[in-house]
């Protein structure tokens, strides 16, 4: 018989057995002891989430064994068992690091929160982890200012705090280097500098280019303003140097062009201005240069692909003059080439190459003269070739027809001659094709039909001539169908009106010769917004089908033959009258000062500028009906005569 124990003994007991779980836990390291407290204590100050599932303390299990810290998930110890990496990244963590205890961790040299929830600012004790190489706290919803305790992590080689709301201004103190009078302090070691998409301001400190080890220097989208430091000439290492999106202004300091390393250099969309280095890309190998979006002047460097690596180069959006960079005639690397909105002079034809891996190229509203080349067809990674807006002459080579990954295609406003490449039907993946403002003659091709993916056709402003193709109406997805200001003829296909589906912006088949009656199936393009059928010779009645088309906007019948009541449109039903103009012969409608249409029908005779005055009250702004370049439209009904 086992004897009872007294009270006194119980709790004798108890105490006992508490010193040997308490002795067995004391048995692992001290340190990894007060590292795994400081994680519990972070871990209960946060929102309950299974990612710490993992970590719980050896009290709360039936183990005697005490539970390390190095078997939790995202954990990593040295070989002391000392926690020397902690990643999280990406696991949509909530919460703060203000009950993170850096300096529970005097051996951690990686610290990986990013793509979580993480809010608040980042406490100023992070700079107690003195060994830290790696802070990566990016893309969270951190915020305040970006503590200056930083600058005693001189071990650290990369810091990325991007995509969060930093604000304030980005502290020289952080890299002031070293001194003979104080020790060693700064960030000094970094390789990689990552601030990219926050709310820093303020100017650029000059102190950066104390960094001596520096790879990576990220800046973009943020609101730094002022010069770019010429300081960034003594960085030796760097490759990659992006200060987009910014309000930046001044020159590029020269010194960048001595940088033999750099093969990324982003400095657009900012306020910079002046001469681009003429030795940019002479010394290094540059793969990338952006400097579109500034008000840059002079001449692109002519030794932009000198290493003949470059991939991407865009300068649009400048007022940069002179030619196409001599170097670029020879970089078969070429991927995307962006020169548009400038005053580039030259010949297309002589100062490019051919391109194999080139995707776009977009040289629109220069100077450039020449023609487009044949060779162009090699080009077969193209899917964007835009040069509208220069002064290109020539045919379009019907080589060009072989490019079967294009997407866009714009040679609108040049002095283009000859026909239409009668083969165009085989850039199946075209989707915007725009010809218009130039020389084109002859008919408009029957395989253009074959576009299934087209979305917009503007052939405006040619000299085009013949009918209009019925198998245009074989483009599904057309949602604009502009074939204006040409010498077309014929009657509009019936087959347009199959396009209810898609065509929805605009239909403009104004000021050519086409003839017949305003076919009824264009009354089932019942999402269009502008409708433009004026100046043709159109007869016979207005389809009351039109009345059906209740999200129009804007329709012109001006100038044709045309009679009958006009069609119950929304904006003919309510004052002012539409801006577009209804004028025509034999025209009636229940529209202020129109004829209505129960009246008789006069026989045209001749009309005084008297009767029109009378007719007009004046030219009173009720009786206008259309606005245009030309002047003003009225419409009146004179007693005994015809409108």
């Amino acid at each position: 018989m086992i004897p009872m124990l007294s009270l006194q003994e119980c709790v004798s007991l108890a105490i006992v057995v508490a010193w040997v779980v308490l002795l067995s836990f004391c048995k692992a390291d001290p340190a990894s002891n007060r590292e795994a407290a400081a994680l519990l204590n972070w871990k209960d100050s946060l929102p309950n989430q299974s990612v710490f599932n993992s970590w719980v303390s050896p009290i709360h299990t039936n183990n005697p064994t005490p539970l390390s810290p190095c078997r939790w998930y995202g954990i990593t110890c040295n070989n002391a068992g000392s926690v020397n990496q902690i990643d999280l990244p990406g696991k949509g963590i909530n919460g703060t690091l203000k009950n993170f205890d850096f300096s529970s961790f005097p051996n951690l040299v990686r610290l990986d929160l990013q793509r979580n929830n993480f809010g608040g600012s980042i406490p100023y004790n992070i700079g107690m982890v003195s060994k830290l190489q790696l802070l990566d706290l990016s893309t969270n919803s951190l915020n305040g200012p970006l503590p200056l305790s930083l600058a005693n992590l001189t071990l650290l080689s990369k810091l990325d705090v991007s995509g969060n709301q930093i604000t304030g201004i980005l502290d020289s103190r952080l890299f002031l280097g070293e001194s003979s009078t104080q020790p060693k302090i700064g960030l000094l070691s970094l390789k990689y500098l990552l601030l990219q998409d926050t709310q820093l301001g303020g100017k650029i400190p000059q102190e950066i280019g104390n960094l001596k080890f520096l790879v990576t220097l990220v800046l973009d989208k943020n609101h730094f303003n002022g010069p770019i430091p010429p300081s960034f000439g003594n960085l030796s290492h760097l490759q990659i140097l992006n200060l987009g999106n910014n309000q930046l202004s001044g020159n590029i300091p020269s010194t960048l062009a001595t940088l033999r390393n750099l093969t990324d250099l982003r400095l657009l969309a900012n306020n910079l201005s002046g001469i681009v280095p003429s030795e940019l890309g002479k010394f290094s190998s540059l793969t990338a240069l952006h400097l579109e979006d500034n008000n840059f002047t002079g001449r692109l460097p002519p030794q932009v692909c000198r290493g003949g690596k470059l991939v991407n180069f865009t300068a649009e959006s400048n007022m940069f003059t002179g030619p196409i960079p001599i170097s670029l005639r020879y970089c078969p690397t070429l991927y995307r080439l962006g020169l548009q909105q400038n005053q580039l002079t030259g010949h297309i034809d002589q100062d490019l190459g051919v391109y194999p891996n080139l995707t776009y190229i977009l040289l629109s509203s220069n100077k450039l003269r020449g023609e487009l080349s044949p060779k162009w067809g090699e080009c077969r990674s193209l899917a964007l070739l835009s040069i509208a807006g220069n002064m290109i002459s020539g045919k379009i080579p019907n080589e060009i027809v072989q490019l079967d990954q294009l997407e866009k295609l714009d040679l609108s406003s040049n002095k283009l001659s000859g026909e239409i490449p009668p083969q165009i039907g085989n850039l199946s993946k075209l989707a915007f094709l725009s010809l218009q403002d130039n020389q084109l003659s002859g008919r408009i091709p029957e395989r253009i039909g074959s576009l299934s993916n087209l979305e917009s056709l503007d052939l405006s402003t040619n000299m085009l001539s013949g009918s209009i193709p019925s198998q245009i109406a074989n483009c599904h997805k057309l949602r604009t169908l502009n074939l204006s200001k040409n010498k077309l003829s014929g009657t509009i296909p019936d087959e347009i009106g199959n396009l209810s589906n898609s065509l929805h912006d605009l239909l403009d088949l104004s000021y050519n010769s086409l003839s017949g009656e305003i076919p009824e199936e264009l009354g089932m393009l019942s999402g269009l917004e502008k409708l433009n059928l004026s100046h043709n010779n159109l007869t016979g009645p207005i389809p009351d089908l039109l009345s059906s088309m209740g999200s129009l906007t804007y329709i012109d019948l001006s100038n044709n033959f045309l009679e009958s009541p006009l069609p119950d449109l929304k904006e003919y039903r309510k004052p002012p009258l539409p801006k577009a103009s209804t004028n025509g012969i034999n025209l009636c409608g229940n529209i202020t000062a129109m004829r209505s249409c129960t009246e008789t029908r006069y026989v045209r005779t001749k009309i005084s500028y008297e009767d029109i005055l009378e007719g007009t009250q004046n030219f009173d702004d009720m009786y206008c009906i259309g606005e245009g370049g030309f002047g003003k439209v009225y419409i009146a009904y004179i007693p005994g005569h015809d409108v």
